[in-house]
C-alpha cells in the first residue's frame, strides 16, 4: 500500500474527482480529502492510497503539476507520520533556548 499526499487542492474539488484522476492510473483504495475540524471546510490537501507501486510511482510523476479545478497539484509519497507529530498540543510547548 502507499499513500499519497495532494497538495494545493481547490477547495471545489471533490473525493469523487481526485478518486478519478487516481484511477487513470491503477486501483485506489482510498481517498481522503483533509477537512478543518470546526469548520468542516477543505484544507487545501488530501491523501490517496494506492495498493500497487508502480502504479502509485506513475500516478504520482504524472499528476504532480498537472492542473485540477484551477490548481497546480503537489502530489508526491507521502512521509510516515512522526511519533508525537505536529498536531500534538500537550506538554511544555515549544522550547525557550
Amino acid at each position: 500500500m502507499v499513500n499519497i499526499f495532494v497538495g494545493n487542492l481547490s477547495f471545489q474539488t471533490t473525493q469523487d474527482e481526485l478518486q478519478a484522476a487516481f484511477a487513470a492510473y491503477g486501483t485506489v483504495e482510498r481517498v481522503s480529502i483533509v477537512t478543518d475540524r470546526d469548520s468542516g471546510q477543505p484544507r487545501g490537501f488530501g491523501f490517496v492510497e494506492m495498493s500497487e507501486r508502480s502504479a502509485a510511482e506513475s500516478a504520482i510523476s504524472q499528476l504532480n503539476g498537472k492542473d485540477m479545478n484551477g490548481r497546480a497539484l503537489n502530489v508526491n509519497e507521502a512521509r510516515p507520520k512522526t511519533q508525537g507529530g505536529g498536531g500534538d498540543r500537550g506538554g511544555r510547548g515549544g522550547s525557550r533556548w
